[in-house]
């Protein structure tokens, strides 16, 4: 029964150890040639102070209410090939755990852009962009606890009727 119990244990560790997240996904490619890396930490979020708000077409996005509930920023803009082809499978294995849903999707000559969100009806706890566009691959994952009203609102001022960005 104990050699269950441990064989048990063993292989939970190992898939913990192996689960992806938008943290770990960063970390494995942030120091990959032709990548560019950025991630703000929980202490530059709260060294923001007033945010103005952004204005996109017609409308002001207000900002800070997002900015200021995160706990992480991580983004990978890579334009080299073999990155790219194993981000698009880990952002995918992440995906298939079935934690996110779909917020949106754009095609357009090529180019896929997707965005993804976990949380409840009130709180989206991570959030996922992943832009495809063959030579570059872009990869963003928010993590805090933002109100879901804030960051629909700011995701739909920032694209238009068509769906452009």
């Amino acid at each position: 029964m104990k050699k269950i119990f441990t064989l048990i244990a063993l292989v939970l560790v190992t898939l913990a150890a192996n689960a992806q997240t938008g943290k770990s996904i960063y970390q494995r490619y942030s120091d990959e040639p032709f990548v560019t890396a950025v991630y703000i930490s929980p202490a530059m979020f709260r060294m923001i102070g007033k945010l103005p708000d952004v204005e996109v077409g017609d409308d002001d996005i207000n900002l800070a209410p997002i900015i200021k509930s995160l706990s992480g920023f991580y983004l990978i803009d890579s334009e080299n090939a073999d990155v790219n082809a194993s981000l698009s499978k880990d952002v995918s294995k992440m995906l298939d755990k079935g934690k996110f849903e779909l917020l949106m999707e754009v095609k357009e000559d090529g180019e896929k852009v997707r965005m993804y969100t976990a949380g409840d009806d009130t709180v989206v706890t991570s959030f996922i962009m992943h832009v495809d566009e063959g030579a570059s691959a872009t990869f963003i994952f928010l993590d805090g606890n933002m109100l879901r009203k804030d960051l629909e609102s700011a995701v739909a001022a920032a694209v238009d009727d068509d769906g452009q960005r």
